[in-house]
């Protein structure tokens, strides 16, 4: 019983120790986001958020510098940082960076927004793919609803929803001492530890007074998952895989057995397809492009002296145009990318096909078909039968005429292992197998 009773004890004090550790941990997450708003850096951002709830972290800092980005990424962080349970601070910062495009959005939706000195923040009006304005009447539609949210954004946090939405509409852009003087963001930090200075104590509504005295910080880093998918969530990179995988599946399917190009180009596909799952993928392009193979394949089996290969590439094109769509920006292919990849990708299914073809109406060079036509020597007289020397090996033979030791003889067909040979005319020339 004496045991049991230490035991007890002995768990009741370790459940002591670790409970305020739990309940009031004072660590400080860190995020530090210096790149475009892509999938990649929304799921970095979301767990992040999902890790500091978890571990009931005194705060979560953001520090941004970033020139824009996706919509729809930036839709997905502004959401996790209203579900987010401890206060979300977005610090644009060091000196010298920006809250442009979606970055205004993702500062002004934090509990507390503070810029350092000599940054900016603004230009948010949306564009469409590769940072061409968009066509008039949809311009009009993409621009009111992005005024819309930003200004809903702004009232929630009790910031300046005029100056929001003229960051839209006229894709205004301010320094940092003028978005404090407007109400854009809540202060201005010389740097991080005098923003953690400033910061404590702040009452922060639905969540109460940060406390952030004696509290340790810590850095969150990108775990490998998320730097591949930042890196693959770029359209040109997922263009070029996709290339990658359907020539080296392509040349895997004319050539039986290579092996390595198989294995590469399906690789390369499962990685495309993986990042095609946060891009904003139009299916005419892929179905296009597939049809282009489809194309390619064709060409290998019927005679259309390159009109098929033609139809390739112009599916080809047609589709890598239009194989992302979307009204923001960073989500249409490069053509320092797509012109390259496409002339590449294209000569090599065009060089691969003709080369099947080739070797689809070469004469055989193995094999009973590839012994007929040959010229030998009748090592052993044909009487009708004899042995005769061809293709450095000796075989049966027969003729239907007597033919002599040393005369020269072209196979003409084989059965059961028995050449039958005709005499070779005198003006027949064995170098090229054919008249002089």
């Amino acid at each position: 019983m004496k045991i049991i009773k230490y035991v007890c004890l002995v768990i009741l004090f370790f459940c002591w120790i670790a409970a305020p550790l739990s309940a009031d941990s004072k660590d400080i997450y860190i995020l530090r986001i210096s790149d475009a708003i892509s999938p990649g850096v929304a799921d970095f951002i979301i767990k992040g958020i999902e890790k500091a709830n978890a571990e009931a972290a005194a705060c979560l800092i953001i520090e941004l510098d970033t020139p824009g980005g996706l919509a729809e990424s930036m839709r997905g962080i502004v959401m996790a940082i209203y579900a987010a349970q401890v206060p979300v601070v977005v610090y644009v910062s060091p000196s010298g960076a920006r809250a442009a495009s979606a970055g205004v959005m993702i500062t002004l939706a934090a509990d507390i927004a503070a810029m350092a000195p000599g940054t900016n923040i603004g230009a948010a009006h949306p564009v469409a793919s590769g940072g061409k304005e968009i066509e008039k009447t949809m311009s009009e539609k993409v621009t009111n609803d992005m005024v819309a949210y930003v200004k809903s954004i702004a009232e929630k946090r009790g910031r300046n929803a005029a100056w929001a939405e003229k960051a839209v509409r006229e894709s205004v852009s301010v320094t940092e001492k003028e978005a404090l003087a407007e109400n854009i963001i809540d202060l201005i930090a010389e740097d991080e530890d005098d923003l953690i200075l400033q910061i404590n104590g702040r009452e922060i509504e639905g969540k109460g007074a940060l406390d952030l005295k004696g509290s340790n910080r810590i850095v969150l880093k990108e775990t490998l998952r998320t730097k591949i998918l930042k890196t693959i969530s770029d359209p040109n990179i997922a263009y070029i895989l996709m290339m990658i995988g359907l020539a080296g599946l392509y040349f895997e399917l004319s050539h039986p057995g290579a092996v390595f190009p198989g294995v590469v180009g399906g690789i390369a596909l499962i990685l495309a397809f993986f990042s095609f799952q946060t891009l904003p993928v139009n299916t005419a392009g892929i179905l296009l492009i597939i049809l282009a193979i489809v194309f390619f394949i064709m060409e290998m089996k019927i005679t259309s002296y390159g009109l098929l290969s033609i139809a390739g590439v112009m599916s080809l094109l047609l589709g890598s145009l239009m194989l992302f769509e979307s009204e923001g920006a960073y989500t249409r292919l490069s053509w320092q990318v797509l012109i390259p990849t496409l002339i590449v990708v294209s000569g090599f299914f065009v060089a691969v096909a003709g080369l099947a073809f080739r070797a689809q109406i070469a004469k055989p060079r193995t094999g009973d078909r590839g012994l007929v036509g040959e010229i030998g020597t009748v090592k052993k007289a044909l009487a009708p039968d004899g042995k005769v020397f061809v293709h450095g090996e000796l075989w049966f033979a027969r003729s239907a005429s007597t033919l002599a030791e040393g005369t020269k003889v072209r196979v003409v067909k084989m059965d059961n292992l028995t050449l039958e040979v005709e005499p070779v005319d005198s003006n027949f020339s064995e170098k090229g197998k054919g008249p002089e």
